[in-house]
């Protein structure tokens, strides 16, 4: 499922350029992630109660189109692979008055217990796997 979380940029988001920061945009990234999780009643602050965490194990960012201050972004999610121990999340981010393709990325990720020991969603919480399967 797609999900479309829209943010405005910030004037301290930008550098001595006038343009949003590249490592700003890792932020954006996760802003959207948890707003898609949050979406799919799979907050963070949910998860981590249970005992599990998603740690972040790649970020893979292509740089397209500069945005600046009081731009209107678009962050498309989709969840490109998904097995219950990882997950890989693919973003396109555009520029909301232009259509601009501004950023291209993913994000890797695997399921862990509090101790940040691998598991299997599908095996330790089958409702957790199932809602992360329909992303």
């Amino acid at each position: 499922m797609e999900f479309v979380f829209k943010r405005k940029i910030n004037y301290y988001e930008t550098d001595k350029m006038g343009v949003v920061h590249h490592s700003n945009y890792i932020r954006f990234l996760e802003e959207a992630r948890c707003a898609w999780m949050d979406n799919a009643d799979l907050s963070m602050s949910k998860i981590e109660k249970e005992g599990f965490t998603i740690p972040t194990l790649e970020v893979n960012v292509k740089y397209k189109y500069p945005v600046t201050v009081d731009d209107i972004i678009l962050i498309k999610l989709i969840m490109e692979d998904y097995n219950g121990i990882k997950m890989t999340v693919k973003y396109v981010v555009t520029e909301e008055k232009t259509g601009n393709t501004v950023i291209e990325a993913y994000t890797k990720h695997c399921f862990t217990n509090k101790e940040i020991k691998p598991i299997n969603m599908k095996k330790v919480n089958i409702d957790y796997y199932n809602k992360f399967k329909n992303l």
